[in-house]
C-alpha cells in the first residue's frame, strides 16, 4: 500500500473525546463525520476488532492506557501506528487506589448504609454510638502496602501510601530509569513477587494484561499470603484468578477485595467492594488523555515522530528539514535497509538522513532525502517483500 503526502489531514471520533484535548488541533485538522475519509482516529472504550479500516487511516489514538479494543497485529499489518496515553490518568487512579484501601480498612461503607437505614430513628445519633462498633475497622498507618508493578500509577501510589504511614514495597522487574527517579527513596524495591506476597497486609496490581500476568493473583499466590490480606485490583479484570478470590474470602483468608472491573463473579459478593470502572474517570483524566492522544497524532501526521506507540517503535527525526522525507512500514527480518538504500541509488536519489527502529515482528524505518520523493521511488519500495506500507510524510 502507498499514499502520497497529506497537507491537509482529518480526524474521526469513535467516542465523545474531551474538547479540551480536541482544541489542541491546529488549523491543518478538521473533524469529519466519515471515518472513511480520516487519516486519524481517537478512540476510547469503542471496539475496533470488527472495523474495517480505510485506506486513508494512518493512526489510531487511544485516549487512556488500555487497549484491549483495538486490533493492534491488524493495524500493524496495515501500516497503522496505535498510540496510547501512559501515565495521562495515573492521578485519577491513584487517588481512586487510596480511597479503596480506605474502603476495605474501614467499613464506611457499611456504617453509611446503617444510617439510611435508621434514618426514621428521632435519637439516631445516640442510638449511632451503641452501634459504630458494629464498623469498626483498621488505620493504614503503619502497614505494608505491596506494589506489584511500579509504572506511572504503581509509582505514584506508592508515594501517597508512604505519606500515610505504610511502609510500602514494590516489585517490577522491568523498572524505568524515570520511574526510578521519581520513586520514594523510602519504598524498598524487592526483586522477588513473593516477597510481596509474604510480608503485606495490602497488595495492589498495576501491571498490563500479558500471558505473563494473566491470572497471576491465583490459589498458589493467595496460599502464600499473610491472612487478612487485603487484595486491589485497577489494572485489569484478568490479572486476578477471581474465583479463587472469593474461596479465600469465604475461608477468612482475604479480608477484602477492591476491584474496578465489575463482573457477574464478584458483583455483590461478600467481601468485594466492586467499583463500576471509574479508575479514570475524572474530568481531569479525560482532558490529560484526549491532550497526549492529539499530540501523539499530530507529531506522527506532520513529522513521522511516534511516540507512546503499542504495536510500533519509537522513533523521533524531529521536523524534516529536507526536500522529502519517506516512512516504511515492514517486517523485521534481514537485509530490509539494504534493499531500501538500493532503490534510492538507482534513481540518484541521496539520502541525508536515515532510522530504523524495530519491535518484535515489525520495523518501521524513515529516510530523509535530498530531493522530493517520485511515485517511481514509492513504488519500487512498496514492491520490497515484506514492506506493508510506504507513506510520504513530506
Amino acid at each position: 500500500m502507498q499514499e502520497r503526502g497529506i497537507k491537509m489531514f482529518q480526524y474521526y471520533c469513535m467516542n465523545p473525546i474531551s474538547q479540551v484535548g480536541l482544541s489542541k488541533f491546529t488549523d491543518g485538522y478538521q473533524k469529519t463525520d466519515n471515518m472513511a475519509e480520516a487519516q486519524g482516529v481517537l478512540v476510547r472504550s469503542a471496539s475496533m476488532h470488527e472495523t474495517e479500516f480505510p485506506d486513508s487511516l494512518l493512526a489510531v489514538a487511544r485516549a487512556g492506557a488500555g487497549v484491549n479494543n483495538i486490533p493492534l497485529e491488524r493495524c500493524a499489518e496495515k501500516g497503522i501506528v496505535v498510540f496510547n496515553t501512559p501515565g495521562a490518568n495515573a492521578n485519577g487512579v491513584k487517588e481512586l487506589v487510596l480511597a479503596g484501601m480506605l474502603l476495605a480498612a474501614r467499613d464506611v461503607m457499611g456504617g453509611i448504609e446503617w444510617v439510611k437505614e435508621n434514618a426514621s430513628d428521632e435519637n439516631i445519633a445516640k442510638t449511632a454510638e451503641k452501634e459504630k462498633k458494629n464498623f469498626a475497622g483498621t488505620e493504614l498507618d503503619g502497614k505494608k502496602l505491596g506494589i506489584i508493578g511500579l509504572g506511572a500509577i504503581g509509582v505514584k501510589v506508592a508515594n501517597l501510601a508512604r505519606h500515610f504511614g505504610m511502609e510500602v514495597y514494590g516489585y517490577d522487574p522491568y523498572l524505568s530509569v524515570e520511574a526510578a527517579w521519581n520513586l520514594s527513596r523510602d519504598v524498598k524495591h524487592v526483586i522477588n513477587v513473593e516477597d510481596i506476597y509474604k510480608s503485606c497486609d495490602y497488595i495492589t496490581i498495576h501491571v498490563p494484561l500479558l500471558d505473563s500476568t494473566r491470572g497471576m493473583i491465583d490459589k498458589a499466590a493467595i496460599d502464600m499470603m499473610k491472612d487478612d490480606v487485603v487484595l486491589l485490583n485497577f489494572a485489569r479484570d484478568l490479572l486476578v484468578n477471581e474465583k479463587d478470590v472469593l474461596e479465600a474470602l469465604e475461608s477468612g483468608k482475604v479480608r477484602k477485595y477492591v476491584t474496578d472491573f465489575p463482573n457477574p463473579v464478584t458483583a455483590g459478593k461478600k467481601g468485594c467492594i466492586v467499583i463500576p470502572h471509574l479508575g479514570a474517570s475524572t474530568e481531569e483524566s479525560e482532558d490529560n488523555c484526549a491532550v497526549m492522544a492529539v499530540k501523539e497524532m499530530m507529531e506522527y501526521l506532520e513529522n513521522g515522530t511516534i511516540k507512546n506507540s503499542v504495536n510500533y517503535p519509537n522513533c523521533d527525526m524531529g521536523v524534516c528539514t529536507n526536500a522529502g522525507r519517506i516512512a516504511i512500514f515492514h517486517k523485521n527480518i534481514a537485509n530490509m535497509i539494504t534493499k531500501f538504500t538500493g532503490c534510492f541509488g538507482e534513481i540518484g536519489i541521496n539520502i541525508s538522513d536515515m532510522m530504523n527502529k524495530s519491535r518484535g515482528e515489525v520495523a518501521y524505518t524513515m529516510l530523509d532525502v535530498e530531493s522530493p520523493a517520485t511515485a517511481d521511488i514509492v513504488e519500487k519500495l512498496s514492491k520490497i517483500d515484506g514492506v506493508f506500507r510506504v507513506r510520504v510524510v513530506k
